[in-house]
């Protein structure tokens, strides 16, 4: 493909997610699968084309529009490409610049504050009073760069020199991320195709970003404890619970959507390791035999993903305040639900991949309000564990204080966004 029909090519997804409302590496994968003529380098630089013009959306749509062109365009102009060259109409490449289109290029505007920042206005307003004057540094760490991969060494498996080793064996090489003591971290250029390596076949490391590393190293689950992973997912972290309890104990991984778990048996297998797999109802339907009997409960909520846009670009845009509102309440109800299976003296852990002070914050604050039979429980004290390194020890002391709850983000931490908030039951 000549560079313009890959300009066009990566036009036409963009206008398919924007459509679809679907996932971008989705829309990717499905466009390949149509256009089976494209090779693996023209859907490399096509995929490279659309993530790095979703990460520029915001500045596009304040300058040139909210279309694909429109924001394949902001990407072009941001390099200095000679963008003549490609929109000439010619094969298959874009239509010639239209009379608007070169009045906009033509005059670059004094950007907003939000489009700096990478971000919706009332996003904007939620990073000012989250983070106060390093918001808008703050949005770009979260909005801008291509994102690292991580992965967690499983030990279940073996240690970090030998999964070093075989990792190696596949031309990956990774260095150790700072604050998870099982953390390894592959830069942009090296991530692909992790999932075919002899590694990650063999439940030797799982992709995990060190900040959902370091939640589920705070959480403290050990062998012979009851757990539960109330918001299992796709069951990372219950993977992660898994090997710190070195497959003594009872394990549960719950979650309402039944599809979410579907591949989780086979992920605890591949990495040798145990639990029960429960369909959870709405309102916490199939766990009342576990009502006080939980060691640690950990609640991964559903939420608004913004910790992740860095991953997921197209999340930047598509987020609305009344999801947030919609998302807050939830959190909050599946919170007091999860909590009742605390036993007295067991820990409860809350964590969202977000950055909103509405998801994490106030929802936390409510929770202790109204829950006097739960106290916090300080981050520095769940910190003393060897799942952490020295030096992620201090940082998270730095980022906490005496408090119990942490915020992580790209700029302070270079992981995800990540929230969690930490309490005990009272005796």
């Amino acid at each position: 493909m000549t560079p313009a029909a890959r300009l066009a090519a990566a036009i036409e997804v963009l206008d398919r997610i924007a459509a679809e409302a679907a996932p971008a590496d989705g829309v990717l994968k499905a466009w390949g699968r149509d256009h089976r003529f494209a090779g693996s380098g023209d859907r490399r630089a096509i995929a490279e084309r659309v993530y790095q013009s979703l990460r520029g959306q915001a500045r596009a749509r304040a300058w040139l529009g909210e279309d694909g062109r429109a924001l394949a365009l902001n990407s072009l102009a941001s390099e200095g490409a000679e963008i003549d060259a490609l929109f000439t109409g010619d094969g298959h490449g874009p239509a010639p610049l239209t009379a608007d289109e070169r009045a906009r290029l033509a005059v670059q505007p004094a950007w907003p504050d939000y489009a700096l920042a990478g971000v919706q206005p009332f996003v904007a307003e939620a990073l000012k009073a989250r983070f106060g004057a390093d918001w808008i540094a703050e949005g770009e760490a979260l909005t801008q760069p291509r994102a690292p991969l991580d992965l967690r060494v499983n030990p279940l498996r073996g240690g970090m020199e030998a999964a070093l080793r075989l990792l190696a064996q596949d031309e990956h090489k990774p260095e150790p991320t700072p604050w998870s003591a099982w953390g390894l971290r592959l830069p942009p250029s090296q991530s692909r195709d992790i999932q075919q390596s002899r590694a990650w076949k063999t439940g030797w490391v799982e992709v995990q970003d060190e900040a959902s590393q370091i939640a589920a190293a705070l959480a403290g689950a050990e062998p012979g404890m009851t757990v539960v992973d109330y918001c299992a997912g796709g069951g990372g972290k219950t993977l992660a619970l898994a090997a710190m309890m070195k497959g003594r104990g009872r394990l549960i991984a719950c979650d309402v959507h039944g599809k979410r778990l579907a591949h989780l048996p086979e992920r605890l297998e591949r990495a040798g390791a145990k639990a029960e797999v429960r369909k959870a109802g709405y309102h916490g339907e199939g766990t009342e035999d576990l009502e006080g009997q939980a060691d640690l409960v950990f609640v991964d909520a559903p939420c608004s993903g913004s910790g992740t846009w860095r991953r997921h670009p197209e999340g930047a845009w598509r987020l609305t305040p009344e999801t947030v509102d919609r998302l807050s309440a939830l959190q909050a109800e599946i919170l007091a639900r999860a909590c009742r299976l605390v036993k007295p003296g067991g820990r409860l852990l809350y964590a969202t991949c977000s950055v909103l002070a509405q998801e994490n914050d106030a929802v936390a604050s409510a929770f202790a309000g109204s829950h006097p039979d739960f106290r916090p429980l300080p981050i520095t004290r769940a910190a003393q564990t060897p799942a952490l390194t020295d030096a992620g020890r201090q940082r998270l002391a730095e980022l906490s204080g005496p408090g119990h709850t942490l915020q992580l983000t790209p700029r302070r931490a270079g992981t995800d966004g990540f929230f969690l908030a930490l309490y005990e039951r009272l005796p």
